[in-house]
């Protein structure tokens, strides 16, 4: 269905829409971090290495986010917003429950696990585009921050969730297979959620306000009144022209481009240091750090964090501005070293800071890309932002299991990125605050 301005209102508030894709992400990402809290632990299992874990898990989250170049700006194209997201939600409710059969199938158990992880964020990558298109549109009217922010925190209460669900089936069965199949029920409870979202409300843009008419042309001037006014010797400001009007709109839209872009490249090194928490769980099992059971503990404390850090950074967004990301690099900075360290102690601290920048990460500096870029244009742009934090994902995972025995070197990596990001960052908030300057809007803060 086209994402055109509708005439009739909306049959929820903002907030109520806001709310109800929160609860779909919550009951999918009991789902979806359930699994993912136990991934690394799970190839372990089935024979992995380090490396491979970094290659599977860095590759589905890679694939998540470079995916979406495509079907974002397919979503825009197409305005199927709802079929793209209720289509990626399903893939999630399919192929997570199937990882039970996983041990199962012998030598071709790790094959197939592989296979069935890169599906599952396969969905993620169809979704995520279209599902925050509908969500910022409800998002702007209630400001973005706090939309953000608010859909955030219910995301990360199910990735809480989930794997509490994990763990303690597991630690009742001895076994991780149960613990994949009752995530049946999340999965089908988001699906019914799903459908009737999109029931009451089928085009979120109706939260936006409608177009402003084109101001009707001034009428012409009669003789006497054009000969009276060729006469007045007083100067009158001059007007551009269509050409330099064209030239100036199209001036501005290179300079928010190259920001973007800039942003997306900050974006990028900054997934690059938060690495995979398959390799944090790869690392746990390996080490006999816990338990089986213990390992999707340690994963939903880190998503606590996120959920808090989420909320916090939203409504700070929206009262102090976007220099509030700055707190991703500093955080990121420490996560290596804390997550791979020698003690259940040094890693648990690490993986707080880890949830704590991922809850930023993946709301609030969404919030800034929904603020430089135009609304028609939204799905393109969280596409190509995916693909700068899909590379940093798949380099970063891939790295941290090559450097595994050498942690050292992978720190002093990951600084030295941070430290870039920073300045990328630096630039990208002086642009943004010269070019509402230019347009007589507030600056940030």
């Amino acid at each position: 269905m086209p994402h055109t301005q509708p005439t009739r209102p909306p049959a929820l508030t903002p907030w109520s829409m806001i709310v109800g894709l929160g609860f779909v992400s919550l009951l999918i990402d009991m789902v979806a971090d359930g699994a993912a809290s136990v991934t690394g632990a799970l190839l372990e299992q089935l024979g992995a290495t380090a490396l491979l874990v970094g290659l599977v898990t860095g590759g589905a989250q890679a694939l998540a986010l470079l995916l979406r170049l495509v079907t974002g700006p397919w979503a825009d194209r197409t305005g199927a917003y709802w079929g793209f997201t209720i289509a990626g939600y399903a893939l999630t409710a399919i192929s997570v429950p199937l990882l039970a059969f996983t041990p199962m199938l012998g030598a071709a158990g790790l094959a197939v696990a592989s296979a069935l992880i890169l599906v599952e964020r396969t969905g993620k990558a169809i979704r995520s585009p279209a599902k925050t298109v509908l969500l910022a549109d409800a998002a702007l009217a209630v400001g973005v921050g706090k939309g953000f922010g608010v859909h955030k925190a219910l995301d990360q209460i199910g990735a809480f969730g989930g794997p509490l669900i994990v763990a303690g089936v597991a630690a009742l069965t001895g076994s991780l297979a149960p613990a994949f199949l009752v995530l049946i029920v999340p999965a089908a409870a988001a699906m019914v959620l799903l459908f009737w979202l999109r029931a009451k409300v089928p085009d979120p843009s109706m939260y936006q306000p409608a177009e402003p008419e084109p101001a009707k042309p001034a009428p012409a001037k009669s003789a006497v009144a054009q000969s009276r006014s060729d006469a007045d010797p007083r100067p009158t400001d001059p007007q551009p022209t269509t050409a330099e009007a064209a030239a100036s709109v199209a001036a501005a839209a290179r300079a928010t481009f190259r920001t973007f872009l800039l942003f997306s490249l900050f974006a990028g090194l900054t997934t690059f240091g938060l690495l995979s928490f398959g390799i944090v769980s790869f690392h746990l099992a390996a080490s006999d750090l816990v338990p089986l059971a213990g390992v999707p503990l340690v994963y939903a404390l880190g998503m606590a964090a996120a959920a808090l850090s989420a909320f916090a950074t939203g409504w700070a967004y929206d009262r102090w501005g976007a220099r509030v990301l700055y707190a991703v690099p500093v955080m990121t900075l420490f996560v290596p070293g804390l997550v791979l360290g020698p003690t259940l102690a040094t890693v648990v601290g690490g993986v707080v800071v880890w949830g704590a920048a991922t809850g930023v990460q993946d709301s609030t500096v969404k919030a800034l890309v929904a603020d430089l870029v135009p609304g028609r244009k939204r799905g393109a742009a969280y596409g190509w932002f995916a693909v700068f934090q899909g590379v940093g994902a798949l380099a970063g995972a891939v790295v941290a299991g090559a450097l595994y025995g050498n942690v050292p070197l992978l720190i002093g990596l990951v600084v030295v990125l941070q430290i870039v990001a920073i300045v990328l960052l630096a630039i990208v908030l002086r642009r943004r605050g010269a070019a509402r300057v230019g347009t007589a809007q507030p600056r940030d803060r």
